[in-house]
């Protein structure tokens, strides 16, 4: 499958079968997240791995976005390290983060894994949950699995503004 069709065909599953993971296909879909571009390769990302039954139920604690998933990663920055813009201070950290979530995320896809990226949790219970050090900001939650036999696109999937609303050449 091309780019184009890869990324096409994905969507978010909020469906799941109730199979783990392989240690394997999990380090595969890491792997992917690993590839990513950050902001001078500086790398401040952080990814929790949870997969274990015990952990799956203290995420429920934080979001009710879980969909029952039997794995779920939490993408982190590290608040020192990241590359800072020095016009105005923006920091590149979070930004690398969605970069890294949305490879993990068609990664995964790729492999016949689903998953749904949860920006609804609570930060501050994720960190008391998981024992995050302060340093780490949890940026972005994708919740995944196989996609059950049920598992369909929401209906708005496949709606998008025409590209003439959203681009503009040389000035808006």
């Amino acid at each position: 499958m091309n780019f184009y069709e890869l990324a096409k065909s994905r969507y978010s599953v909020r469906s799941f079968k109730d199979e783990k993971i392989s240690k394997e296909t999990i380090n595969k879909i890491l792997a992917y997240g690993h590839l990513a571009p950050t902001g001078c390769n500086l790398q401040p990302q952080r990814i929790l791995v949870l997969n274990e039954e015990e952990s799956l139920a203290k995420l429920k604690e934080c979001t009710r976005s879980h969909f029952d998933a039997p794995l779920a990663m939490l993408v982190c920055y590290h608040k020192e390290e990241g590359w800072t813009r020095r016009y105005d201070g923006a920091k590149s950290a979070p930004v690398d983060c969605s970069i890294v979530t949305t490879h993990l995320m068609l990664g995964a896809w790729e492999m016949g894994i689903g998953s749904c990226w949860v920006m609804s949790f609570d930060p501050q219970k994720m960190k008391e949950n998981f024992n995050i050090p302060k340093e780490l900001d949890p940026v972005a939650l994708l919740v995944m699995g196989y996609p059950a036999e049920d598992s369909v696109p929401n209906p708005l999937h496949n709606q998008f503004r025409p590209l003439e609303e959203i681009v503009s050449y040389e000035a808006f």
